[in-house]
């Protein structure tokens, strides 16, 4: 690697759980190995976090539990670590980009005050389909995407009841919704914000692949357990759905690789006019 390395930090927010989203993360940045290199930071399990003057790109992580509860140590450093990211944007002008998946989406969600996260009813768990606002539909993290894509979900909270004047008053904007549910009347959950034109998030996992949910699938709790959420012939139909190359495939391929490359980009411009 040389000086001109761009540097990768991933947050990872799993506390020490097994999982597949950081296998995922992590080949997905290996494709961009000619040009990044990444360092992984434990926050909830060691409270280690990045030296924000060494990166400049930041993917934090999905995890298990309640978004809303710290232990008063990891979460106030990583509440100052997106503070410090902030405020460096609006300080310099080589900028830092930031993604936040599912766990962390919410929890910077909340911490930014754009919208409430609750508890659901019950777990949404499987293959769903993620509709794109009007804001969405231009935003380039989408592109290549159709309307609707397709994601895996992962969560028993929300985010719901956004408050629009603080999206308007800090320039955020939602950009795709939970599936339309014709038979229930429960507000659809906000899947994507942009929060800045530097800070993005998903709530549903874009990093994953069909192998992360076959792997899934191999525990025979994880299978009862989407079975009796969705019934045995809508899991027939994950596995069809597994299979598509047009959804969970096409999602993998998409957003985050969009948003490494909108990253980069930026990065290597703005170094560029600053050198010359």
């Amino acid at each position: 690697m040389t000086d001109q390395t761009i540097k990768i930090a991933i947050l990872d927010m799993y506390n020490g759980e097994p999982n597949q989203g950081m296998r995922c993360v992590v080949d997905i940045i290996g494709r961009f190995s000619n040009i990044v290199s990444f360092k992984v930071f434990d926050i909830r399990g060691k409270s280690e976090i990045p030296d924000i003057k060494k990166y400049d790109i930041y993917i934090s992580t999905g995890g298990p539990g309640n978004p809303l509860d710290g232990d008063g140590i990891w979460d106030k450093k990583y509440f100052d670590l997106i503070d410090s990211l902030t405020l460096w944007n609006k300080q310099n002008e080589v900028k830092k980009h930031v993604l936040f998946i599912c766990h962390s989406f919410q929890m910077a969600c909340k911490h930014f005050g754009l919208a409430q996260v609750t508890k659901r009813k019950s777990t949404s768990f499987g293959i769903m389909s993620v509709h794109k606002t009007a804001d969405g539909k231009t935003d380039p993290l989408f592109d290549g995407l159709p309307n609707p894509f397709y994601a895996i979900d992962s969560r028993d909270y929300q985010v719901v009841q956004p408050n629009l004047e603080v999206f308007e008053d800090n320039g955020a904007k939602i950009l795709s919704l939970e599936k339309i549910r014709d038979h229930v009347v429960f507000e659809r959950a906000i899947m994507a914000v942009r929060f800045t034109e530097y800070f993005v998030g998903t709530q549903f996992h874009p990093e994953a692949d069909p192998m992360s949910y076959i792997a899934n699938l191999r525990k025979e709790e994880a299978r009862e357990r989407i079975i009796k959420l969705k019934g045995k012939e809508k899991f027939l139909s994950m596995l069809e759905d597994l299979l598509d190359e047009e959804k969970i495939y096409k999602t993998n391929e998409t957003i985050i690789p969009n948003f490494l490359r909108i990253a980069i980009n930026d990065l290597m411009k703005t170094k560029k006019i600053l050198s010359n």
